[in-house]
């Protein structure tokens, strides 16, 4: 009657130590940091943001020059100027501070909006990649390490960033 419970248990066990081994072997992990980084779409991408926030810049600072010239003939003549020209000069600088302000969130959100379009796509293509390889090479999960609620990666997870790369089409 032992033997009946013993070659069970022998079964058992070795199914145990299988399942657990594979269990070890399909854990992953990225960092979609590093792959966005390396497409060839981030850098096009990147230099069109730029040359973007660059126009903004340029334009920024010719109302800012344009704020400063008016607030310094209104410091240096304000002792001369009647009062109704006092007021419309402070109002005018009052006007160009606001625009300043408003033109600074459209700038802002139209970067943002920019970088959405441009980079949107490139994200999406990642985790596509992502996906295929975990379901080819049988990942029960793949950890980003770029995601900052990761803690610890231990030393017998798979970086699999080489085989997303790889799907991209990137060295």
């Amino acid at each position: 009657m032992a033997k009946r419970f013993f070659i069970p248990l022998i079964v058992i066990a070795t199914v145990m130590c299988a399942t657990t081994l594979n269990a070890q072997n399909s854990v992953a992990y990225v960092n979609t940091n590093e792959l966005i980084n390396s497409l060839p779409d981030k850098t096009s991408a990147t230099e069109r943001l730029t040359t973007l926030s660059d126009n903004y810049k340029q334009e920024l600072q010719v109302m800012q020059n344009e704020y400063n010239k008016k607030y310094s003939d209104f410091i240096a003549y304000q002792e001369t100027l009647a009062e109704s020209i006092k007021l419309r000069r402070m109002q005018e600088l009052t006007d160009l501070e606001n625009q300043i302000r408003d033109f600074t969130k459209l700038a802002q959100k139209d970067i943002e909006e920019h970088e959405e379009l441009l980079i949107g796509p490139i994200k999406s293509k990642i985790k596509d990649a992502i996906k295929a390889v975990g379901i080819e090479q049988n990942f029960t999960v793949i950890y980003d390490l770029d995601n900052p609620g990761i803690m610890f990666v231990s030393p017998d997870a798979i970086d699999a960033n080489q085989l997303v790369k790889s799907k991209l089409g990137v060295k």
